[in-house]
C-alpha cells in the first residue's frame, strides 16, 4: 500500500499513528495539493490522505478520508484494536474522532481565509472567522468535559479517539501557536502530553 499525504495535515498524520500502532507498512508519498492536482488520479476530491492499494493505479483502487481509511486499516490486524467492534463503545469512539475532526475541519476554514493566497485583504471575513473559531472553542470545552479525569478519552484504553484528539490539538498547536486552549483545558493538555510521548507520535510531528 502507498499513503499519498503531506507532513502537516492531522488527518494524514491520524492515518499515520494508526498504521504505526497496529504494525502495518506503508510507502508515504508526500504530495502538495495546493501545487498540482496528481491526487485527483486517486481521488477526485483532491484531498488527502488517499491510500492506495497494492498494485493498482486509478480511483477503484483508492481508499479515501482519513475515517474511512483508519476504520479499514483497523480490520487488516489484530494488533493494538483501536475501533470496538460495536455497541455504545463504538459509538463513541467514533463521536470522538467526529469531534476532534470538526474541530480541525473549523480550524482548517480559519486558516484558509486568513492565508488562502487567491482571497485578497479586503475579501476576508471576520465574521466567518469568528463563527468558525467558536466552534474550535465549543469542541474543546466538550473535549475537555468528556475527559474529565479519565485515563483515556473512551473505555480504558487507548483507542482512535485518543488518536483523533492527539491529532487535532498538535495540529492546533502547530498552525494556531497564539491559541491558549491549555489553560482553559487543564485535561487535555495532560493528555496531550500523555499522548505525546508515545513513539507514534513523536515520529509525526507536523513539519513544514
Amino acid at each position: 500500500m502507498k499513503l499519498i499525504g503531506s507532513l502537516t495535515s492531522p488527518f494524514v498524520r491520524k492515518v499515520r499513528i494508526v498504521m504505526a500502532e497496529k504494525k502495518l507498512e506503508c510507502q508515504l508519498v508526500l504530495e502538495d495539493v495546493w501545487a498540482n492536482d496528481e491526487v485527483q488520479k486517486f481521488n477526485p476530491l483532491g484531498q488527502v490522505p488517499c491510500l492506495v492499494m497494492e498494485g493498482q493505479d486509478s480511483i477503484s483502487g483508492a481508499v479515501f478520508d482519513s475515517r474511512t481509511i483508519v476504520e479499514y486499516l483497523d480490520t487488516l490486524s489484530p494488533v493494538g484494536k483501536l475501533i470496538p467492534g460495536s455497541g455504545r463503545e463504538r459509538c463513541e469512539v467514533r463521536t470522538w474522532e467526529a469531534l476532534a475532526d470538526g474541530v480541525l475541519d473549523a480550524a482548517v476554514l480559519v486558516r484558509m481565509e486568513r492565508v488562502w493566497v487567491h482571497r485578497k485583504d479586503g475579501e476576508r471575513s471576520q465574521a466567518w472567522i469568528d463563527r468558525q473559531m467558536g466552534k474550535v472553542h465549543a469542541g474543546l470545552q466538550a473535549m475537555e468535559q468528556g475527559l474529565g479525569d479519565k485515563p483515556w478519552c473512551s473505555g480504558s484504553h487507548f483507542s482512535l479517539a485518543d488518536i483523533a484528539v492527539g491529532c487535532c490539538l498538535g495540529w492546533l498547536s502547530f498552525r494556531f501557536p497564539e491559541l491558549d486552549w491549555r489553560t482553559p483545558c487543564p485535561q487535555l493538555a495532560r493528555h496531550f502530553e500523555k499522548l505525546s510521548g508515545r513513539p507514534s507520535f513523536q515520529d509525526t510531528v507536523p513539519q513544514g
